[in-house]
């Protein structure tokens, strides 16, 4: 659908808050579970997926450097 005075594409506000979801959850390191399941699905199908839950705590672990890892810094 597009505007009837510009001709310019209607604006999709459920796909435009959706990409700032996604962008807001990077910035923070919070990784996108369901692009994870893509991903897995695609690249690695004969292995298992972790859940919602253990994605999660792992991007967090992973974040601030739980488990000897190195903290993902801004500064």
């Amino acid at each position: 659908m597009s505007c009837t005075i510009c001709g310019l594409p209607a604006l999709d506000l459920a796909k435009l808050g959706s990409k700032l979801r996604a962008g807001a959850r990077l910035m923070i390191g919070q990784g996108d579970y369901d692009a994870y399941v893509a991903h897995r699905g695609a690249e690695h199908p004969d292995e298992p997926l972790m859940t919602r839950e253990a994605f999660f705590l792992e991007r967090q672990a992973s974040r601030f450097g739980e488990g000897g890892r190195r903290a993902m810094r801004c500064c």
